[in-house]
């Protein structure tokens, strides 16, 4: 019933409008009949009551068909239109709803030998469907307003959800690095001295962590701050690759203090170091370098690994590329370009 057939109408809507024609023709043609002077003669036989309410169903057609441009304009083609536009466009619908559905509804009611008012008593066609026509715009719009309303209550009411799972999100997301921190440290106690190279590893690892709870606070972080926890992520690789891995890293110390989106670097080099580094035998390497050019922060991420062919599917296999591409078109309007290295590899390029 609620399904929505032509212009965002449902099947309940539509019923309820033939409802309210078919409830106002027959209160009008009753009420019309009943008032007749002469409804003792051929008025109340039931050929008489049948020309009325045949009358009826014409007259009211009549009225819905005149209806159904008028609302199509108003509530469709200008819906984004002022309310006060729409309102006074009803001034010239008015008078044209009126006469031109009296004068075509008196012509067939003549045409077909069925009965009309006559005489003086024709005013009412004129006053009768006036009122018709305010009534049932009167309706539109407040319904309009109305569905207009729940909508927006219940985009609030999604949008306070949103909020509150973003906000326990964020604060699983200061929670779980802080434990992990605070366990890591207790580990890195516990670990023999001889074992010096175990307790560099964990501490290095608690690092990234308490950097992770910092970010997850901030909005901006300086460029030293965050190549700082990119040289400690590498760091841990290296360990695990040895030999295999080769990090370059170009970056002027005359932009360590611009500010840049904490995490910002971490989920490419990683990218770099899980697609193209660890599928081969004889490793690669991974250079990072940013400049400034035309007053922008330039960034570039390359490695000389197997590379990908369908570079799109990156996007598909995990979340860091995707979260950090809808950052940067979110924050700085930017795009994210994964490109071919040369002579073997990727390279990923974004500006600031």
């Amino acid at each position: 019933m609620d399904k929505k057939i032509l212009w965002g109408i449902s099947l309940r809507e539509i019923l309820m409008v033939l409802g309210f024609y078919m409830v106002s023709a027959f209160c009008y043609h009753l009420t019309v009949w009943l008032s007749s002077a002469d409804f003792a003669e051929e008025s109340v036989t039931l050929l008489g009551i049948k020309s009325f309410i045949d009358g009826g169903g014409l007259q009211y057609g009549i009225f819905l068909l005149f209806t159904i441009p008028i609302w199509w304009l108003l509530f469709i083609k200008l819906k984004k239109e002022k309310l006060w536009l729409r309102v006074l466009l009803h001034l010239i619908f008015l008078p044209v709803f009126i006469y031109v559905s009296r004068i075509i509804y008196y012509d067939l009611c003549e045409a077909l030998g069925w009965f009309h008012l006559t005489g003086s008593a024709r005013v009412w066609d004129l006053y009768i469907p006036a009122m018709f026509y305010l009534v049932q715009f009167g309706i539109f719009h407040a319904y309009e307003h109305y569905k207009e309303n729940q909508r927006k209550l219940k985009m609030e009411g999604e949008l306070k959800q949103a909020a509150l799972k973003s906000e326990l999100a964020a604060i699983k997301a200061q929670l779980n690095p802080h434990f992990l921190y605070n366990v890591f440290n207790t580990i890195n106690a516990s670990v023999p001295p001889k074992q010096e190279k175990t307790r560099q590893l964990i501490a290095t690892l608690s690092d990234l962590f308490r950097y992770q709870l910092k970010a997850s606070k901030k909005e901006l972080v300086t460029l030293e701050e965050e190549l700082d926890f990119v040289k400690k992520y590498l760091e841990l690789e290296k360990a695990r690759f040895e030999e295999r891995l080769n990090v370059e890293i170009n970056v002027p110390k005359a932009l360590y203090p611009e500010e840049i989106p904490p995490m910002l670097l971490q989920p490419l080099v990683e990218n770099s170091v899980k697609h193209g580094i660890s599928n081969t035998l004889k490793g690669g390497s991974i250079t990072i370098s940013i400049f400034k050019e035309a007053g922008q922060l330039k960034f570039e991420i390359a490695d000389t690994g197997i590379g990908v062919k369908d570079k799109q599917s990156l996007f598909d296999k995990g979340v860091g590329l995707t979260n950090t591409k809808l950052r940067l078109q979110k924050m700085y309007q930017s795009q994210l370009e994964i490109l071919d290295n040369d002579p073997q590899g990727l390279k990923i390029r974004f500006a600031l």
